[in-house]
């Protein structure tokens, strides 16, 4: 069957290690879309933060945000939004407060206090970039849970891997761990690691399958490629899982189809073997 949908996570697929979309990637998305392929941006990014990465390409885009909480066009228009209730954003901050410097709470906002924070610390190294690049969305609350005005996207954490761990472990162990999901990132590399507590409905994956079905195509025609833990779902439930060399290792156990990596136009050799041409199953 052809592909007729493409799934693309960002961070550590589209971009290189030094944040760029190489020539090559870029060409075989225009490609893709010039012969009818639907390309969507799978990412754990808010949609204000991946919205320049897309703006380089140019090229119709699907975005999926915010590990599926959003799924929103290029040009802002909004088709899907699960958001997590106020209440249980409420208690998973109660009961993460060890965790408390590196927790944020997004909102689907149109600019200002987005993602609210309790204290900027502008000598946090690890998060520095970060506020730096989207000090315009930032807003404080002190204490966190005070600006639980209304329902937020999500609540993020971020930081080193062991207690982020913790945090995991916590939150996987919370009486109420049914009423919402979690979507974990990883770079061991660079000892760092995000959890983004959403809606129980959502993952990559959910809220791919359930655009797919919206637009008629079926998950054989779906091709998906990714690199991280929050990709597992997506490449699960796409017809055509591609996993970057620079995947982390639980990815590759399952067998899957394999590019280069991020550094080596991983993305435009998928699209070039999988959608350009006649694709071939997985053993």
């Amino acid at each position: 069957m052809p592909v007729r949908l493409i799934a693309l996570d960002i961070d550590g697929t589209l971009l290189d290690s030094r944040w760029q979309i190489s020539e090559a990637n870029r060409a075989a998305i225009a490609e893709a879309a010039r012969r009818g392929i639907e390309v969507a941006l799978v990412t754990g990014r808010r949609y204000d933060f991946a919205l320049p990465v897309a703006q380089k390409i140019d090229s119709p885009l699907t975005m999926i945000v915010n590990n599926g909480a959003l799924i929103r066009s290029k040009d802002g228009r909004t088709h899907v939004r699960h958001l997590l209730p106020g209440a249980i954003a409420r208690n998973v901050l109660q009961i993460t407060q060890p965790w408390r410097d590196g927790a944020a709470v997004v909102f689907d906002r149109p600019s200002a206090e987005q993602v609210m924070i309790e204290s900027l610390n502008p000598d946090d190294s690890m998060r520095a970039a970060y506020y730096s690049r989207n000090k315009e969305f930032i807003g404080l609350a002190d204490p966190l849970e005070s600006c639980l005005t209304e329902d937020p996207i999500q609540v993020m954490f971020s930081g080193n891997i062991a207690p982020l761990r913790e945090a995991e472990a916590a939150l996987r162990a919370a009486p109420f761990a049914r009423e919402f999901a979690l979507a974990v990132t990883i770079y061991a590399k660079k000892d760092f690691a995000m959890i983004d507590v959403i809606n129980p409905s959502c993952s990559k994956g959910s809220s791919l399958a359930e655009w797919a079905a919206l637009r008629g195509i079926d998950r054989e025609d779906v091709l998906a490629i990714g690199d991280n833990h929050n990709d597992l779902e997506m490449l699960t439930f796409a017809g055509i899982p591609v996993v970057m060399a620079n995947c982390v290792a639980e990815l590759k156990a399952f067998g899957w189809h394999e590019t280069a990596s991020n550094d080596h136009d991983g993305v435009a050799a998928a699209i070039e073997q999988f959608a350009l041409r006649e694709p071939t199953p997985c053993a």
